[in-house]
């Protein structure tokens, strides 16, 4: 049965940011336009909604690690997206400057992109803190959701134009911080 919910969970969250992926109109930095009516919005708000929607399954992996009962791996998790998050609302509220938008405007919708998480963290502590046995299918989910990102939107993006080697000492340097903070903390 473990196995089963394991199978069960990821496939639900990469089924859910798929359908998110689809349905909302985004841009990629490289890819460029996807979603209904991408031709229609400015090719700055389609890169703010793409982040906007990726933070959705940060949230609720952070929200599940600590909805869990273990303050330590929700730590790890806040701490590990938490220090992806800078640079990112950085690239949101640079990219707004650069379109001509006040800096108090690109800030705020720059801190806007971010809150997703905490509302979805939120959601994600509620439903497991609830009962037990929706942890394993809350870690899997955001586990499935975050896989889905990562396959679809980011690698691919990283690996155009000749930056793969970079893009994969980078995965690699993330990955060795995230597993010292899991052993540290945890």
């Amino acid at each position: 049965m473990p196995a089963l919910i394991a199978v069960a969970g990821i496939s639900l969250g990469v089924a859910f940011i798929y359908i998110l992926d689809e349905r909302i109109p985004h841009q990629h930095f490289i890819k460029g336009r996807e979603g209904p009516e991408a031709e229609t919005l400015k090719q700055i708000w389609l890169f703010v909604i793409a982040i906007t929607l990726h933070n959705i399954p940060e949230g609720l992996a952070v929200g599940v690690g600590f909805g869990g009962g273990d303050p330590g791996a929700g730590t790890t998790l806040a701490f590990g997206i938490g220090l992806q998050n800078a640079p990112e609302g950085l690239a949101v509220a640079l990219a707004l400057q650069s379109e001509g938008y006040d800096k108090r405007y690109a800030f705020v919708v720059a801190c806007l992109t971010g809150l997703v998480e905490p509302v979805a963290g939120l959601m994600g502590a509620a439903a497991v803190s609830q009962s037990q046995v929706l942890l394993p299918w809350g870690l899997t989910f955001a586990a499935g959701a975050m896989i889905y990102v990562i396959s679809n939107e980011i690698i691919p993006e990283t690996h155009r134009h000749g930056h793969h080697k970079a893009a994969t000492t980078g995965l690699t340097a993330g990955l060795v911080v995230m597993m010292f903070l899991d052993v540290v903390f945890g």
